[in-house]
């Protein structure tokens, strides 16, 4: 009962924080966020947000999303939806935009610094809103919701892969090994359906068209002159084929007459979508995913250590980008055909870097002890994979920090595409977790523990190489005189006699 109260107390913060519950449109949530649809984003008060403890940081997308943690977000969101629910039932009370908050009298602080992330991340959002990118975020929300059955499943696979190479339990391990493939047997069922409802058609017309894909039956068809085989295109398949029976159905509700639309419209909708996947997209949507198969062994295989660098190092600019969406069904693919994918373990070094950034700034500001709080508080969410309190409170509008902390994402990386290029391939089975997180869904093609001693030692060299980077390079003396500074210290004003680097404008810092 006393984590119920906590969560609801949560949720009770944040309502009147966002603007109430009639300014709440959507809600929703993916592993570590709360995010939310809302009428009026001037009636939001993120300084008190951040303030409130469970809260570990904002990020305004097209969504604006309130960063809780793993585990936290999805015992909160019931509570809030409830508490929403409850608030729509009253009469709303007028709401207003929020006083601006008094400037703080010390020099500069985390709550400045995150503001100044915030405004960056404002910035880039108008930037990001193009086409495409827009295109990346509906593929993003097809695969986001399936997310806690890969782990689940991921999970309860090494577990399952441990027990049978011990060889315990084995009356045991078929039921572990049932429970770990059912979903991803059926994963282009969920894909289709997902797909559907996010490009606006009828979320079970493509969950059906989909599962065309997944049928026994299919092994009786020929296509292009050679016979298919169920599961054939993946969830590329079932994405294409779900998007198609989108289109059809809206022409049909078009053309057809109301009286017959119940009955013409999904049968038209199955059948012209369910031909064209059968005869056309599950052998082109097949070699497309065997080429990506084929393509990221090739690449590690030949070139892990610098395919390693470039990954582990521009992660964190590509989701800056919103460029990382882009990769969701290409590790799906690779967990599809394969069991895991290998691309994860690299990309998960780009957190560690951050890690070690955040450490060695921490040490090179023992005077701000504002941002030295938000640090050791976020810290332990970094370890665990959740970066962004420290990419947007700290390393990114500190400027410098953040290019270093890719520094130690390049350097891990390479350290686990070396391995890889000699032979020892390290995956995971599911997506989404990074960061010590990512140990339980380890798997590999040498046995587990050679493949989480490899994972671990990218680790430590993405934390060491992100803070001798940081430390020695992510600082210039006017850097330092701008935030090494005690929130004690007299406020700057116009006849102070104090160092002029200290009266400098509360700007993001040049890199």
């Amino acid at each position: 009962m006393a984590t119920e109260d906590k969560n609801r107390a949560t949720a009770a913060a944040i309502l009147p924080l966002v603007g109430g519950a009639a300014n709440v449109s959507s809600i929703a949530h993916c592993m570590t966020r709360l995010r939310l649809g809302l009428h009026d984003r001037s009636l939001v008060q993120d300084d008190a947000l951040k303030a409130v403890p469970a809260v570990m940081g904002v990020v305004e997308d097209d969504t604006y999303q309130i960063v809780l943690g793993p585990g936290t977000v999805a015992r909160v969101t019931p509570e809030f939806e409830k508490l929403v629910e409850e608030g729509r039932t009253e009469a709303p009370a007028p709401a207003s935009s929020p006083a601006p908050a008094p400037a703080d009298a010390a020099p500069l602080t985390a709550e400045e610094l995150a503001a100044q992330g915030a405004a960056m991340k404002a910035a880039r959002k108008a930037k990001n809103a193009t086409p495409f990118k827009l295109f990346l975020r509906k593929i993003a929300n097809i695969f986001v919701p399936l997310i806690p059955a890969l782990i689940g499943c991921g999970i309860i696979a090494g577990l399952n892969g441990l027990l049978v190479n011990l060889e315990w339990l084995p009356s045991v391990t078929p039921a572990l090994a049932a429970m770990a493939s059912g979903f991803m047997a059926l994963i282009a069922v969920f894909v289709g359906y997902n797909a559907a409802k996010e490009f606006g058609g009828t979320p079970i017309l493509g969950g059906a068209v989909a599962a065309i894909i997944v049928y026994p039956g299919v092994a009786n068809i020929e296509a292009f002159g050679q016979k298919l085989s169920p599961g054939q295109g993946g969830v590329l398949g079932a994405l294409g084929a779900a998007v198609l029976a989108v289109y059809v159905e809206k022409w049909c509700r078009r053309w057809v007459p109301e009286a017959l639309d119940v009955l013409v419209t999904p049968t038209l909708t199955v059948l012209i979508s369910g031909l064209v996947t059968i005869f056309g997209l599950m052998y082109v949507a097949g070699e497309v995913s065997t080429a990506i198969g084929d393509f990221a062994d090739w690449l590690l295989s030949n070139g892990g250590a610098g395919a390693g660098l470039i990954l582990g190092g521009f992660f964190l600019p590509l989701v800056m980008l919103g460029l990382h969406q882009a990769l969701i069904p290409i590790h799906t693919t690779l967990i599809e055909q394969q069991g895991y994918t290998v691309l994860l373990p690299i990309l998960a070094m780009a957190g560690a870097g951050q890690v070690g950034a955040a450490i060695a700034t921490y040490f090179r500001l023992p005077r701000n002890e504002s941002i030295r709080k938000t640090i050791k508080s976020a810290l332990p969410a970094g370890f665990l994979g959740v970066g962004e309190p420290l990419i947007y409170g700290v390393s990114l509008p500190l400027g410098r920090p953040f290019i270093t902390a890719c520094v130690g994402g390049a350097f891990g990386g390479a350290f686990v595409g070396f391995f890889n290029q000699l032979g020892d391939a390290v995956g995971s089975t599911a997506i989404g977790p990074s960061g010590w997180a990512l140990f339980p869904l380890l798997d590999g093609n040498h046995g587990l523990g050679a493949t989480i001693a490899i994972y671990a030692g990218g680790l430590v060299v993405g934390y060491l190489a992100g803070f001798l980077a940081t430390y020695f390079f992510g600082f210039s003396k006017e850097l330092l005189a701008e935030f090494n500074v005690s929130q004690e210290d007299p406020a700057p004003t116009a006849t102070a006699t104090q160092d002029p680097a200290a009266t400098a404008q509360k700007a993001p810092a040049s890199v």
